[in-house]
């Protein structure tokens, strides 16, 4: 049985990642400061192959990581504006503790970290792993140099994730097309920046595929980056906002106005193809789920009247 340590499981991505570990017989430690709170962790509380543990990462110690043989790197400040908001905390937790967790490991323990195709900026031009990334924002230059940092080490795999959309038990509203959809729903009409620069996406439960195809095929994935994603999965805004539009009546309105979040690439996914991987969830189906989702879900607010 592998022991498998997830820092920031309690995120997007952690608990599915978790749910789907634990399927493969995994023994899985959460380790999260929870700072949104706990409900997403609550349907593993009485699993016995899973143990959480409350932690920032930032007070990351030996004794956290030692006993693991995979160790999964999710723990971040994710995203533009989070990052925009929160600078410093951006650097202390993506680039600091990112090496101070590589400087903990031992040679053996392998290390899957979690990175995204942001770095790739707004070149325009097609992009594989091969290119040079040219990050334009906080979030982009922050997990670039934690991705250096990580890739450093003999044992670690980078796996550069698309824009991720789709339902988790921790909800981000903050995501691209989900963005897109809770407006399209919640608000009926949305403004686009930039409406032809292109991005790239991924369901997130895809996602979670990618990382369980590194406990399968380790071997072949260690030392190496991979681009995570489809490469018919590149999308304009205005034509994804186009897309959404199909399955919900909304006015999509084109600012003049510059994007601050500039990004404009189109990715190639080869690499991650020839280990098998491809993606099973469309982003229509994602649409459909959001859809659904949106017509009874609203984020958590303290504020709101009753």
């Amino acid at each position: 049985m592998k022991k498998v340590l997830i820092t920031g499981g309690a995120g997007y991505k952690g608990v599915l990642l978790t749910e789907a570990l634990l399927k493969e017989g995994c023994e899985v430690t959460i380790l999260d400061n929870f700072m949104y709170g706990y409900e997403p962790v609550l349907g593993f509380a009485n699993e016995k192959n899973c143990h959480i543990v409350k932690k920032d990462i930032r007070n990351l110690k030996g004794e956290d990581v030692k006993d693991h043989d995979i160790i999964y790197h999710l723990a971040a400040i994710s995203g533009y504006p989070a990052c925009e908001a929160n600078p410093h905390s951006a650097q202390t937790i993506n680039v600091h503790s990112t090496e101070s967790l590589v400087n903990l490991l031992a040679k053996d323990q392998i290390l899957v970290y979690a990175s995204t195709t942001s770095i790739y900026g707004k070149s325009g031009q097609e992009q594989d792993e091969i290119s040079r990334p040219t990050p334009v924002s906080m979030y982009g230059v922050t997990k670039y140099k934690a991705e250096i940092t990580c890739m450093q080490r003999k044992n670690s795999v980078a796996l550069r994730f698309a824009t991720l959309f789709g339902v988790s038990r921790k909800m981000r509203c903050d995501l691209l097309l989900n963005d897109f959809v809770y407006r399209a729903v919640r608000e009926r009409s949305l403004v686009l920046f930039d409406c032809d620069s292109v991005r790239t996406f991924l369901h997130v439960r895809d996602a979670i595929r990618a990382y369980v195809t590194v406990l399968h095929q380790t071997e072949k994935m260690l030392g190496e980056i991979f681009n995570v994603g489809s490469n018919d999965m590149n999308y304009s805004k205005l034509d994804l906002a186009k897309k959404v539009r199909e399955f919900i009546p909304f006015e999509i309105i084109e600012s003049r106005l510059d994007d601050l979040d500039k990004r404009n690439f189109i990715i190639k996914f080869d690499k991650v193809k020839k280990l098998g991987f491809e993606p099973t969830v469309s982003v229509e189906d994602g649409i459909k789920e959001l859809v659904h989702l949106y017509s009874w879900y609203q984020p958590y607010n303290i504020f709101k009247t009753i």
